[in-house]
């Protein structure tokens, strides 16, 4: 039944995307904003579609909603499975995404990425990393959301893994606040090197509220990342009616004698 269930979810979001990328070259060639805000918003519909055409999803957003749109905020969440972008996309606002290079490769997904102003990263690459602040700089300064997940990849586990700090060192600096966001339930939605869904699955996507950036300097940010970490590993224990600690999939930090 799984199988069946999956093929069902395969097929509808497949033909999705075909319908979509017309749609999204339109609306780009119409959308004059040099953050292409409104095409980009019109992929993350995209997302948001996938998550209600599938049988065995069950999407609950809570908490902060922005009164205005166009206010730019750093996004940070937690990386449970590829089913994060298109839940994520449940959020009523555009945010440009950091995401994987290979992500952009790909036939029709990869198009809406480009058009949608979206940025690829080499996570092989320094200079590719250092390129993606530059990037996710000049998103933000068109009054654009930046969109990051810091552990940097899929946790293996369910846990929430250590952060890395580029994305609150571009925030600081460009005084941008912090929007942090926690996900649960992906992670067994669409299991990691499995082609097919899980079973039902009530998946719960909470926004916090921003977090202001004033006043902090470079030497903040390991503070901030770690402040950021703490409440959505919380909130996620929570959710699962757990210590904190079992959700803190961070190596613990040895003191030198």
């Amino acid at each position: 039944m799984r199988t069946i269930r999956s093929i069902w979810a395969w097929f509808a979001i497949c033909t999705l995307i075909v319908i979509w990328v017309p749609i999204m070259e339109v609306v780009n060639l119409l959308d004059r904003d040099p953050a292409k805000y409104r095409t980009g918003r019109w992929f993350r519909r995209l997302g948001s579609v996938m998550t209600r055409v599938n049988p065995v999803w069950r999407v609950r957003v809570s908490g902060y909603r922005p009164s205005d749109p166009r206010l730019p905020y750093m996004v940070v969440g937690n990386h449970q499975s590829a089913a994060d972008i298109p839940v994520f996309s449940r959020l009523p606002w555009d945010m440009k995404w950091i995401g994987k290079q290979s992500l952009f490769k790909l036939p029709l997904l990869g198009r809406m990425m480009h058009l949608s102003r979206d940025i690829p990263v080499d996570r092989s690459s320094r200079m590719s990393r250092a390129r993606v602040l530059g990037e996710a700089s000049k998103r933000l300064k068109l009054r654009s959301s930046v969109m990051i997940m810091p552990e940097g990849t899929r946790t293996p586990d369910g846990s929430v893994g250590a952060f890395n700090e580029g994305a609150f060192r571009l925030a600081i600096k460009l005084g941008v606040p912090i929007l942090p966001v926690a996900v649960e339930g992906t992670f067994d939605a669409l299991p990691k090197d499995d082609w097919r869904f899980g079973d039902r699955q009530e998946i719960k996507l909470h926004v916090f509220e921003p977090i202001p950036v004033e006043g902090l300097g470079a030497a903040d940010a390991h503070a901030l990342q770690e402040r950021v970490r703490r409440m959505i590993i919380a909130r996620v224990a929570e959710w699962r009616g757990v210590d904190p600690a079992e959700v803190d999939g961070a190596p613990p930090v040895v003191e030198e004698a």
